[in-house]
């Protein structure tokens, strides 16, 4: 019923559009005729009224035909553009080429001025009935729109900001109005873009949110370069609106996005470094046509990387961790996207050594990501003994299967915070990283760790936290006024892994140059400015102190004169010292078995291994406030 509803209401459109043609068709030729008597109907010769009358049944039949055929009763006129403008010229200049060779052909008198007044009339009276639609339709939407208008400024003049802009005056979906436009290219000041002034520069944005009450901002500039972008968003923040950014317009052209899915800016943005890119393709070579293996495979990191090993055509990608739900999700979304992809998916524990020896043997992996581990600090505090089980014990285990069947490499997943550790988990990390350099001095398997900072999204980030916390009207809590961490994406962070395992060569840390860290109340103060919020009067930001094992500073390196810049810009590498095997088996034989034994001294145990580790409680206050070097 609703559809053949649909078509009747259709129909009845189309008879109406007809029926308002023929009237305009009469009325541009018997005003061609009026305007060429200079307006004045007693004047025109009874001979060329004769002639309109006895051609007007075949002029009709003709005009109609043409218009039909160029589309002009099937456009959407609502959104008409410049295409069917086209459509509009085309139809009323071949309908009166038709008219004036038909009345050349029946010899019917006219005057030799009539057809150039009736094809401008008639251009005239059809364009202004079809932009009456667009105009009438316009106006029904913004009355029965359910919430009123935001005020909105655009800030780029460019192919995204006319997109922008013509799907704001168009759609029903897009509640906003846009009373200026603001540019950084003098050229574009002072003209404007379908009627919206463009009034200046980005330096007059706070001026044009006072001038224009403007409650919202909109980023219509994609190619805008990070250092820009941070430096045009401090501009936004100032305001107090609330702040979004546009999809490139490649995006949009390929369909992934459309023009309406304005995003709340991204935190990526707030960061002012340019993403680290990578020659995926040369690097990938070594991936293409190999056994994978991924432990906690369907943790943040670990799914990325799958995500990514996915694209390059792996014999057998093999996705291994405990928790079933997430990598049952991971599992359908890779089939999905990938359906030749010959994947396995195994539930078990990296801390359960038969479990991963027959693993080892029965795939034989040619690499081995590990990215299996306990990650999250305070909770570490909270049961040191885990810690050392899943992190310490795992890569241990998974390290010797690796070198016992034959593995080409093996990559660990390490932390900044394995350097000059203040807690459980950094500190397990550092033993992790230990164990790799052991296996890698006595193993043909070439083993290497990746070291990185922070990842922006990953489960148990900052991001995730304070937004939720924005969502929910605050508080958002801050340990620290002056805590800082160093930031990367999760493909950032996926993409060293990757390159790591192309470069490593046995018993490297690779680290990434992530410029300069991120005040941690910056980031929570610009994300609630980003929301159109004012921090500490619409949200309220709580600092809470510093989480068990906690520190303000975090660091990439423990002595720098080990750091060297690889082929790769923005790539580094750490070459470790030796270890004694022997001793460190030991270490590692006895610091398990007392983690095992639930003893409650594992931190005394952990410190025999690495003897820089200082749980935050036991640091001075002073060495606690200043950056280490």
């Amino acid at each position: 019923m609703q559809v053949k509803h649909n078509y009747l209401v259709h129909l009845t459109k189309v008879f109406t559009l007809v029926f308002c043609d023929i009237l305009l068709i009469v009325a541009s030729m018997v005003g061609a005729l009026w305007i060429r008597h200079d307006f004045q109907l007693s004047a025109i010769d009874p001979e060329f009224l004769e002639t309109l009358l006895l051609y007007l049944p075949v002029n009709l039949f003709c005009t109609l035909l043409v218009f039909k055929l160029c589309r002009l009763y099937n456009n959407l006129w609502q959104f008409a553009g410049i295409m069917e403008l086209n459509s509009v010229v085309a139809a009323v200049l071949l309908s009166t080429l038709l008219q004036t060779a038909g009345m050349a052909l029946l010899r019917l008198r006219i005057p030799r001025s009539y057809p150039f007044l009736y094809i401008l009339l008639l251009f005239l009276a059809v364009s202004a009935s079809r932009y009456l639609i667009r105009v009438l339709y316009r106006e029904r939407q913004r009355n029965a729109a359910a919430q009123p208008d935001i005020r909105t400024l655009i800030v780029g003049a460019g192919g995204a900001g006319n997109m922008l802009l013509r799907e704001i005056k168009s759609s029903r979906q897009v509640h906003r109005v846009v009373p200026c436009i603001v540019d950084d290219d003098p050229v574009k000041r002072g003209t404007y873009l379908h009627g919206v002034p463009v009034v200046g520069d980005f330096s007059a944005i706070p001026r044009c949110v006072q001038e224009y009450q403007i409650q919202e901002i909109v980023i219509a500039i994609p190619s805008l370069s990070p250092a820009r972008k941070k430096a045009l968003l401090e501009i936004c923040q100032e305001t107090a609106c609330k702040t979004l950014t546009l999809p490139g317009i490649y995006q949009i052209v390929n369909g992934e996005v459309s023009v309406s899915m304005l995003r709340q800016v991204d935190i990526n943005d707030l960061l002012g470094r340019p993403p680290v890119e990578l020659e995926m393709e040369e690097i990938m070579d070594y991936v293409s046509g190999k056994v994978i293996l991924v432990t906690g495979g369907g943790g943040s990191i670990g799914s990325e990387i799958c995500r990514q090993l996915a694209l390059h055509r792996p014999r057998l990608l093999i996705v291994f961790d405990i928790y079933e739900n997430s990598v049952y999700d991971l599992q359908h979304e890779l089939l999905d996207r990938h359906p030749d992809l010959q994947l396995e998916v195994l539930i078990g524990s990296v801390r359960n050594r038969a479990r991963v020896d027959s693993i080892f043997e029965t795939y034989h992996p040619d690499l081995v990501f590990h990215a299996a581990a306990h990650k999250h600090v305070p909770l570490m505090e909270d049961s040191p003994n885990e810690a050392v089980k899943n992190n310490v014990l795992g890569t241990w285990v998974v390290a010797r299967a690796a070198d016992a069947f034959g593995a080409r490499k093996m990559v660990l997943i390490s932390t900044d915070k394995a350097v000059r550790p203040t807690n459980v988990m950094g500190a397990s990390k550092r033993i992790c990283e230990l164990v790799v350099q052991r296996f890698s001095q006595t193993s043909k398997t070439e083993f290497a760790a990746v070291r990185f900072g922070n990842v922006l999204g990953s489960n148990g980030s900052v991001v995730p936290l304070f937004q939720k916390q924005i969502e929910a009207g605050g508080p958002v809590t801050v340990t620290h006024p002056d805590i800082i961490r160093y930031f990367m994406t999760i493909p950032e962070a996926v993409n060293l892994v990757l390159q790591c395992g192309a470069l490593a060569r046995g018993g490297e840390v690779f680290i990434l140059d992530m410029g300069e860290p991120v005040k941690i109340d910056d980031l929570a103060r610009k994300m609630i400015r980003c929301c159109g919020l004012v921090p500490d009067r619409d949200i309220r930001i709580e600092y809470i102190g510093l989480r068990p094992g906690e520190k303000l500073y975090e660091e990439l390196l423990l002595n720098e004169d080990n750091l060297k810049k690889t082929a790769k810009d923005r790539i580094f590498v750490a070459r470790q010292p030796e270890v004694d095997t022997a001793w460190l088996d030991h270490e590692v034989e006895e610091l398990v078995s007392n983690a095992f034994n639930e003893t409650g001294d594992i931190r005394a145990r952990i410190k025999r291994l690495v003897p820089e580790y200082e749980p935050r409680a036991n640091r001075a206050p002073a060495e606690a406030e200043t950056p280490a070097s």
